[in-house]
C-alpha cells in the first residue's frame, strides 16, 4: 500500500468517526498544547528579560543592599540586616573609582501625583543622580534630562514617563508645566520614551526626581543602588568590579575575610538566574505534558484495536487479494501515527492560541519558538507510532481464514 493511499484512508477514518476522534485525540491535543503554551510563553520571558537588562547595556552593573532576586524567606531576612547602601557610599566610589566610566544612584518609593483637580495613583518617583538615565538608557524624547547642576542645588524638576504625560497633561504640552508629588511641586524639563508593560504592569507610570531632591522629601536613611558603567563587557567589567567591591567594602568597614555586606550583580548573573527558574519551571510543565500525551497514547492504542476489531474482514481480504503482514502492520502503524499527528496540529494551534490569550489578557510576554512546534508535531507523530505497535502487530498476525470468516 502507497503511503498517500494508507494517509488518505487513515483521514477517511477520522473524518467518519467524528466524535470518536476528538475524545481520542484529547489527551494528545492538551499534552502537545500545554508544550507549545509554556514554552512560547516561557520563551518570550526569557526574551524579554534578556533584552531588558541589555539595555542597561552588558557593561553595567549594580551594588545594593540585596539582591535583586531573592528565592526564600530566609535569604530575605538575612538581606534584612545589612546595612543600608547611603548617598555617602555612592559619593566615596565616585570620588576613588579610577576605572569607572560612568556611575549614578537610584532610589525608589510610590506617590501619588497631581496636577490640578487630576491624579496618578500607585506611581513611581525614582530618585536620579544626574548620569542615571543615561545608565539606564532612558531616551528623553521631548526636553532634557538631568546634569550636575540639578544634583548639586537638589533642583525641582522632573522627567515624566507616558503615562504621566497622557493622565496629567493630555492635549497639551508638560514641558514647563508643573506637577506635585506626594505634595512637593516639581517643574517638568523631559519625558521619557514609552516603555510598555511587563507581566501587565506599565513601565511608563513614574516620575524622576534629581536624587538630592528626593531625598530631601523622604529622607536619607534608606537604601540605594549603585549602578557602574565598566565601559565594555567581560574582563574589563570583571576588573572595574574588583575596584568598585574594594571600595564599598572599605567605606562600609567590611573585615578582610568577612563575605560582602552588599550584592553586586552583573546583567549576566540576573539573566543566567532567570533563566534557570523558566528552565525549570518549563521542566515541570514538560512532565505534566508527558503525563497527558501518555494517557493519550493510551487511548489511541484501545481506538486502534477496536479498529482492528471493527475491520478484520478488511483485513482477511486484503491478505486474500497479496497483502504481506508486513503491508497491513504498516497501514494501521500509519493510520495511528496520521490520527496522532492531527491531534498534534490541533495541540499546536490550541497553545500558541492560550498563550497569546496570556498576552493580551494580563500582558505576559510571549514568543513562538519553531523548534517548539517541530517537536510538539515530532512528540505526537512519536507517541502514535509507539502506542500503534500493538494494534497493528495484532492486524499483521490475523489468520486471513480467519479474518474472511467474520461478520
Amino acid at each position: 500500500m502507497e503511503l498517500k493511499e494508507a494517509v488518505m484512508i487513515a483521514l477517511q477514518s477520522l473524518w467518519a468517526n467524528k466524535l470518536r476522534t476528538l475524545l481520542t485525540l484529547l489527551g494528545v491535543v492538551i499534552g502537545v498544547s500545554s508544550v507549545i503554551a509554556v514554552v512560547t510563553l516561557v520563551n518570550g520571558a526569557n526574551s524579554y528579560v534578556t533584552t531588558k537588562f541589555a539595555s542597561y547595556g552588558a557593561d553595567v552593573f549594580t551594588v545594593s543592599k540585596m539582591p535583586q532576586l531573592i528565592t526564600n524567606s530566609e535569604d530575605y531576612e538575612r538581606y534584612q540586616k545589612r546595612k543600608n547602601i547611603l548617598y555617602d557610599d555612592y559619593l566615596y566610589v565616585e570620588s576613588n573609582c579610577k576605572r569607572c566610566l560612568g556611575l549614578g544612584a537610584q532610589q525608589a518609593t510610590v506617590a501619588k501625583v497631581v496636577r490640578g483637580t487630576e491624579s496618578v495613583t500607585d506611581s513611581t518617583v525614582r530618585g536620579y543622580t544626574w548620569q542615571m538615565p543615561s545608565l539606564q538608557n532612558l531616551n528623553i524624547t521631548e526636553g532634557r534630562g538631568f546634569t550636575q547642576v540639578d544634583e548639586d542645588h537638589a533642583s525641582h524638576v522632573a522627567i515624566i514617563g507616558t503615562d504621566i504625560q497622557d493622565h496629567l497633561f493630555a492635549g497639551i504640552d508638560p514641558l514647563g508645566q508643573e506637577l506635585r508629588v506626594d505634595g512637593a511641586p516639581y517643574t517638568v524639563i523631559g519625558v521619557s520614551e514609552k516603555q510598555g508593560s511587563t507581566f501587565g504592569a506599565s513601565q511608563d507610570n513614574w516620575v524622576g526626581v534629581p536624587l538630592t531632591a528626593y531625598q530631601k522629601s523622604y529622607g536619607t536613611a534608606k537604601t540605594l543602588t549603585i549602578y557602574v558603567k565598566a565601559g565594555s563587557a567581560g574582563p574589563a567589567l570583571e576588573t572595574v568590579a574588583d575596584e568598585v567591591r574594594v571600595l564599598v567594602r572599605s567605606k562600609r568597614h567590611d573585615a578582610p575575610n568577612a563575605p560582602d555586606s552588599f550584592e553586586l550583580d552583573t546583567n549576566n548573573t540576573l539573566v543566567g538566574f532567570f533563566s534557570t527558574i523558566t528552565k525549570s519551571f518549563g521542566a515541570v510543565a514538560g512532565a505534566i505534558a508527558l503525563i497527558s500525551l501518555v494517557v493519550g497514547g493510551i487511548v489511541i492504542m484501545n481506538i486502534m484495536l477496536v479498529s482492528v476489531t471493527e475491520r478484520t474482514r478488511e483485513i482477511g481480504i486484503r491478505k486474500a487479494l497479496g497483502a504481506r503482514p508486513k503491508d497491513i502492520m504498516l497501514q494501521f502503524l500509519i493510520e495511528s501515527a496520521t490520527m496522532a499527528l492531527v491531534g498534534g496540529a490541533i495541540g499546536v494551534v490550541g497553545g500558541i492560541v492560550v498563550a497569546q490569550v496570556v498576552t493580551l489578557v494580563i500582558g505576559f510576554p510571549s514568543a513562538i519558538a519553531l523548534w517548539s512546534v517541530l517537536a510538539g508535531l515530532l512528540m505526537a507523530t512519536s507517541t502514535g507510532i509507539f502506542f500503534g505497535v500493538y494494534p497493528a502487530s495484532k492486524a499483521a498476525r490475523l489468520d486471513p481464514i480467519v479474518a474472511l470468516r467474520a461478520d
